[in-house]
Parts: C-alpha cells; sequence; structure tokens
C-alpha cells in the first residue's frame, strides 16, 4: 500500500519559488527594478531575491547542504603562494 505524499503540491511550490527568484534576479539585472530607492528602501531586493530563496530553503531544507557542500570543495582548492 503507497501513502500520499504529506505535501502534494511540494515540487510546484518549488518549481514557483525557483521561478519567482529568477525572474527577481533578471529584474535586478537588466536594473528594471532598482535594488534600493529613497521611496521603499531595501524593499525590492527582499521580495524579488532575499523572499524566494527563504521560501526555497523552507521547501528543500537540503539545499542549503548541498549549497555548503559545494562551497567546502571549491574551497579546498589548490592554493597559490
Amino acid at each position: 500500500m503507497r501513502h500520499a505524499p504529506p505535501f502534494p503540491h511540494h515540487p510546484r511550490l518549488s518549481a514557483v519559488a525557483m521561478l519567482w527568484l529568477l525572474a527577481g534576479a533578471l529584474l535586478l539585472l537588466t536594473t528594471l527594478v532598482p535594488a534600493h530607492t529613497a521611496l521603499l528602501g531595501w524593499t525590492p531586493l527582499f521580495w524579488l531575491v532575499v523572499a524566494p530563496v527563504i521560501a526555497l530553503l523552507g521547501l528543500e531544507p537540503a539545499l542549503l547542504q548541498l549549497v555548503v557542500r559545494r562551497r567546502r570543495r571549491v574551497s579546498h582548492g589548490a592554493v597559490w603562494h
């Protein structure tokens, strides 16, 4: 007998959060939306980049471990003196 997954929409939510992050980063990189404004402060940066990252980490906690492992692997490369 198979059990239904506890969160059936989990893959969709992760995809939406990733799309949100990519669209926000694209908007910031193309300067259609500035990262900081006098009126809104840092709000655009938060809602376009930080919020989707927090959502992704909430949906996929293993993502943080994967990023940390990759950074460790890269930082242990050859060191030139």
